[in-house]
């Protein structure tokens, strides 16, 4: 698993953008602008899903003060993951990871056993300093357990 200290694993993937833009980013275009947040998530349109989603689009300011970046990622399609950042409101990208290539970078994948779902994301946090390197790291192998904001908001400011 990726941990604190890791080089933090390069992508390229679809980032839907707020304004309704999908565009494919590398891990280094998103470091351009300062450290990231990246926050796994297991599927839009989920209860706690939403919930995590609409906390951290509450909470925004706090990580961009930081002078990070905050995206969701998840195995949503970009379209489907517009359209959920679009009924939720949220001000900040979502990264699509369809074909399950950072969930199995950042080793993050699940199985939601009895539900036959196989392969979506812990819900799990990561912040990149610009660097490149992981300076925090926080994965729950249960998803009813949101991460604790304040923690990822000073690993924003830290990074």
């Amino acid at each position: 698993m990726v941990d604190t200290g890791d080089d933090a694993p390069v992508f390229s993937a679809p980032v839907a953008y707020p304004d309704g833009d999908i565009e494919e980013e590398a891990l280094s275009d998103l470091l351009e602008d300062g450290p990231v947040v990246l926050a796994f998530f297991p599927g839009a349109f989920t209860s706690v899903c939403t919930g995590e989603m609409v906390t951290f689009r509450d909470r925004l300011d706090a990580i961009t003060d930081a002078g990070a970046d905050l995206y969701g990622v998840s195995i949503d399609t970009p379209f489907a993951l517009d359209e959920f950042a679009d009924v939720n409101q949220l001000n900040f990208p979502l990264i699509s990871d369809s074909n399950k290539e950072l969930i199995d970078a950042y080793d993050v994948e699940m199985d939601f056993e009895g539900l036959g779902l196989a392969g979506v994301a812990k819900r799990s946090v990561f912040v990149v300093d610009e660097s490149g390197a992981v300076s925090y790291a926080w994965v729950s192998d249960d998803p009813g357990v949101e991460p604790d904001y304040e923690e990822v908001e000073a690993a924003a400011a830290d990074a």
